[in-house]
Parts: structure tokens; sequence; C-alpha cells
């Protein structure tokens, strides 16, 4: 009992001082911004509408945080029932539309009308968002990401320029950023967020992959 309220208290001071860290880069660059927005002669506008990006990006690490809050300590139920995926996936689809045609990633959805995946339907819908989310940002230009479902499984899969083998294991840790992402936007915690809700719904979360061989993300969760 003891042992596991020490891995506990390690781990809460790890998770904190992480945030901590995350929390340091968008505040710097923001005061940064708001300290050039006050010299005379600068493009006021851009630098402010830059400093509202860094605002945004904390608010989003902020409400990751409290998300992943909410499922650890037992106030989101996830798997309550199941709910029919393909009316999800086209919300998710339509949401992030012009994110994705901005990044130049083509988003289409295959699922079967019938197939239903045994989540809560918010639960669903914020595990489609982290996946396709997490496409937009890394695939790269010209990339196509395929959103699809069927029985028991729910797959995000790109043929965009895909990640480093060794870094496939690392993709569900918290915080972590490969090397070809750590100058884009993102908290670090979408794909965490994932593999806890598939965890909590009895789930399980495999990524494949490579250089130039896209990424592709199966979670499957246990027959009801």
């Amino acid at each position: 009992m003891m042992e596991e309220a020490r891995a506990y208290e390690e781990l809460r001071v790890g998770f904190t001082a992480a945030v901590s860290h995350e929390l340091r880069t968008p505040l710097a660059r923001l005061l940064a911004l708001l300290e050039s927005a006050a010299l005379p002669g600068g493009d006021r506008d851009a630098l402010l509408a830059k400093a509202r990006e860094q605002v945004e990006e904390m608010s989003e690490l902020v409400d990751d945080v409290l998300f992943l809050s909410e499922l650890e300590s037992g106030r989101e139920v996830v798997a309550l029932g199941s709910t029919p995926a393909l009316p999800v996936l086209e919300e998710v689809h339509d949401r992030l539309a012009d994110s994705a045609e901005r990044a130049d990633v083509d988003i289409v959805v295959d699922a079967p009308p019938a197939v239903e995946l045994p989540l809560r339907r918010r639960m669903l819908y914020v595990v489609a968002e982290n996946l396709a989310e997490n496409a937009i940002r890394y695939a790269g230009p010209g990339a196509t990401l395929t959103l699809g479902a069927r029985t028991g499984v729910l797959e995000a899969n790109d043929d965009g320029r895909g990640i480093e083998e060794d870094e496939l294991p690392r993709l569900f840790e918290r915080f972590f950023r490969s090397d070809r992402a750590r100058a884009s936007r993102g908290t670090g915690l979408g794909l965490a967020i994932v593999k806890h809700v598939v965890a909590s719904a009895g789930g399980e979360v495999h990524a494949s992959g490579g250089p130039g061989r896209g990424l592709q993300i199966r979670c499957t969760f246990p027959a009801p």
C-alpha cells in the first residue's frame, strides 16, 4: 500500500512538473509578443494575433489536463452503453474540415451505418477528434487520413510522413512529441487521452508505421 502511494506521489509530482514546463514556453512567447507590441513601429495587430494563439494554446493545455484529471478521478463515465460510430466520425470530419484544408490533409470517413462502439457519445467523439487532430498536425501536406470503424475497432490511418519506429511505443505518453512534432502546436496530451479513454473502456491502442509509411492507430474494444 505504501509503495503504491509512493508511486502515485512520484507520478503526481512528475505530471505537475511536466505541466509547468509545457506552460512556460507559450507564456514566454506571449510575454515577448506583448513586449514587442508595446514598441513603436511594430505590427501591433499581427503581434496581438500571435499572442492570442499562445493564449489559445495554453487554454487547450489546461482543458486537456482537466479532462485527464476527470478521467483519472472517475468523474467521467467512459463506457455506458454503445454509440453509432458513423454520425460521430462525420461530425468530427465536419468540425475539422477547415483545419484539415489549411494543413492540406484530406479526411475520409469509412464506417458502416450499423457499427456501434462501446463508448458514451462524448467519449467516442473525444477519441476520434484527438486521432484526427494528430494526423492534421503531423501527417504532412498531401496526406490522407482514413477515420474508420468496424465492429470492436476504431482506426485512424494516414499515409503521411510517419515517425521513427523506435518512437512508436512512446506515442501515447503524456507530453511526448517526436522530433518532427516539436515545432508544431499541440499539447502533447491528445494521444494520451485516447489511450486513457480506450483503456477505461477495457480496450487497447496500438500504433504502427514508419518514416514515409504514415501512421496507423487502432483502438480495439472487447466484445459486448
